[in-house]
């Protein structure tokens, strides 16, 4: 993400030199912030690069790497003190599935869950730490995948070091290779399926409710009408909307997907309205520049390899930066 600093950068445990980009910005304080007005800062084109990526495929789950901590960290990273805030902790609607992932990497690494190897550094309870309880950090790319692209993301500090010296990184790998391939699984959490109508035609962008749940980006089928939420196993009451169409609210109960490599699929039909006054969208003032993906592939199966490349294009990117 950051060529022009990794150009820059030499070893080092302590300092950060090549943490900017050549315009002197941080990156990882650039993208938009849900929880700051007028935030309308310019965007680097590295961040603008990646903000469009992720207009350009359905992502679920990710995670950005960094050297400093050895930490598992989720959102959200800031607060404007509002009802997130509970305590010194900004909590998401998605805490626990939160925790979860967090706990997920952390006890499979193999030093991560005992929480102070570092050990001139912070203790961390099991590995794992709220963003904001660790430090409020404005502009985040994690914060933003989540809030705005539907990707639950994760920040994984992986070195004591900033940036660790290179005979130190066959070691990394190996402590982190069983914890990154399971986190990779958690991607099969939850439901997944298709939105249509009763003659079987997509729906795209229909809010997909979990309620309970107050999303400040509500998540929505795609173009292709499919949509995707990781949930832990439980029962669930969902509401599905969409302008022209009665609104739809089922009670489904979730299994523990990763397990069977596969999310529980549940597709839902929608029958057309009548008048406007049989179907509703929820108001999203507070993401008017939410955007989901704009590619129009011309099928399901088209779909289904793009999501594949994607993932594994995620994999690889992970597996570059540990060697």
């Amino acid at each position: 993400m950051n060529p022009d600093g990794f150009e820059s950068s030499k070893p080092d445990c302590i300092y950060t030199v090549g943490r900017y980009n050549k315009n002197g910005v941080d990156l990882n304080r650039n993208f938009p912030d849900a929880f700051e007005e007028g935030n309308e800062q310019k965007r680097e084109s590295e961040v603008r690069a990646v903000m469009e990526w992720l207009k350009s495929e359905t992502f679920v789950l990710s995670a950005n790497l960094h050297g400093g901590a050895l930490v598992a960290s989720y959102p959200y990273d800031n607060s404007n003190g509002g009802s997130e805030q509970q305590g010194y902790r900004s909590v998401s609607p998605d805490d626990d599935v939160f925790v979860h992932l967090a706990k997920t990497y952390s006890y499979n690494h193999t030093e991560m869950y005992r929480g102070n190897h570092c050990s001139d550094l912070q203790s961390f309870s099991s590995g794992i730490t709220n963003g904001y309880q660790w430090y409020p950090l404005q502009g985040g790319m994690q914060d933003y995948n989540y809030v705005w692209a539907q990707c639950l993301e994760l920040t994984l500090e992986i070195s004591c070091c900033k940036f660790p010296p290179e005979e130190q990184l066959p070691a990394l790998w190996e402590a982190n290779r069983a914890a990154l391939l399971a986190y990779m699984q958690q991607v099969h959490l939850g439901l997944k399926g298709v939105v249509m109508d009763s003659s079987g035609q997509i729906i795209p962008h229909a809010v997909v409710e979990v309620l309970g749940r107050n999303n400040l980006c509500a998540f929505q089928s795609d173009v292709n009408g499919e949509y995707f939420r990781l949930l832990l196993p439980g029962k669930y009451m969902l509401k599905v909307m969409a302008p022209g169409f009665k609104t739809v609210i089922q009670n489904v109960e979730v299994p523990y997907g990763p397990d069977r490599f596969s999310a529980l699929t549940h597709n839902f039909i929608l029958q057309h309205s009548d008048s406007n006054s049989d179907s509703s969208t929820p108001a999203q003032s507070s993401c008017s520049s939410c955007e989901l993906p704009v590619k129009d592939p011309h099928n399901s199966a088209t779909q289904l390899n793009n999501t594949l490349t994607a993932l594994l294009l995620q994999t690889l990117l992970l597996i570059m930066m540990m060697n």
